[in-house]
């Protein structure tokens, strides 16, 4: 039985494989999907030919990712794992501490208006480094808009890439973080981003 199940799995890899090749083949793949292993989780993250469109953090449902790029990006979305290698291999090496600056693109769909031009300027925030939502309203243009850059880092579609969690409240307490306030900490320890006691 067990042997007939694992013949069964093969060929449905190797239908899947053919599915994915043709897909890619005829232009039908708009957005490639596949998910990471993190220390705090499975991430989902997606990609179109431009960069990073989608960036999912653990706890929340993949379903509902991959619904928000059908609708926001392109219904032709499929599972490519090859075509995230070079996303994969950089968040790796960020949750091993060896990655400062990521270099993959980002594909900007998903983000419009104030919010994108908040999260150009949560991109620019350098490893180690925090800025108040104040100062990124500031910088966004907008000075007092700083609930409004709070909204946009809520509504980053890539985070991690581009760095929300370096945005913390104007007395230096982290805050909100969608990953939840744990993971948002863990991420300042790790990158020695936190106040220090005397400091």
């Amino acid at each position: 039985m067990s042997d007939r199940n694992g013949r069964q799995g093969y060929e449905m890899d190797r239908l899947g494989e053919g599915l994915l090749a043709r897909a890619e083949r005829e232009g039908l793949l708009d957005v490639a999907y596949a998910t990471v292993d993190s220390p705090f989780g499975e991430l989902l993250v997606a990609a179109t030919e431009r960069g990073v469109v989608k960036l999912s953090l653990p706890h929340h449902g993949a379903a509902e990712a991959l619904e928000q790029i059908a609708a926001g990006v392109s219904p032709r979305v499929l599972e490519a794992p090859a075509r995230l290698d070079p996303a994969r291999r950089e968040l790796d090496s960020y949750f091993e501490g060896k990655l400062k600056r990521f270099e993959t693109d980002v594909d900007w769909t998903l983000a419009r208006g104030f919010t994108a031009k908040v999260l150009h300027t949560v991109a620019r925030i350098p490893y180690g480094k925090t800025l108040s939502y104040g100062e990124v309203a500031e910088r966004a243009g907008n000075p007092r808009a700083f609930r409004a850059a709070g909204t946009a880092c809520g509504a980053n579609p890539v985070p991690l890439i581009v760095p929300c969690h370096r945005v913390v409240r104007a007395g230096g307490d982290p805050g909100n973080y969608g990953g939840g306030p744990g993971m948002k900490l863990a991420l300042l320890e790790m990158e020695g981003a936190l106040s220090r006691p005397g400091q």
